[in-house]
């Protein structure tokens, strides 16, 4: 996987608690899923400009279909990351975003996320038009 170019990349910074930590003092493999969890949401609220809020609030909402998860190196308890996030395309129910996870400049993390857009009922539906073009102005 590819860094995003500056313009295109969505930075959170996150820094690593003793509840993302294993006995050891490094983070779970799985917390990854909940760092990239959460960077997704600010990025989602960053570039949608109060959509995604009504999406959610109309019963809507992203599920993961699939994600890919590449583990180079590992964070430690007191790390700051940065959860690098970036909409690669999007489709008329479904995006997908590239997200890594970086430390002092050393890629930690890679992961690649297929995202669905649902209904109140739990049924695929289209992502809404007017939050599918402000996503697009940053794919």
């Amino acid at each position: 996987m590819v860094e995003a170019p500056a313009a295109a990349t969505h930075i959170t910074p996150i820094r690593v608690y003793y509840e993302d930590t294993d006995a050891a003092g490094i983070v779970y493999y799985a917390n990854y899923l909940n760092f990239a969890e959460r960077a997704r949401t600010e990025m989602m609220r960053d570039l949608a400009d109060g959509l995604y809020a009504r999406m959610l609030a109309d019963g809507m909402a992203f599920v993961v279909r699939r994600c890919t998860v590449d583990y180079a190196g590992a964070a430690k308890l007191d790390d700051l990351v940065e959860v690098h996030s970036r909409v690669l395309n999007v489709g008329g129910a479904s995006l997908s975003a590239e997200q890594t996870v970086w430390r002092d400049g050393e890629r930690l993390v890679a992961m690649e996320v297929k995202l669905g857009c649902i209904g109140s009922d739990g049924r695929p539906a289209r992502i809404p038009a007017d939050l599918r073009a402000a996503i697009e102005k940053h794919a």
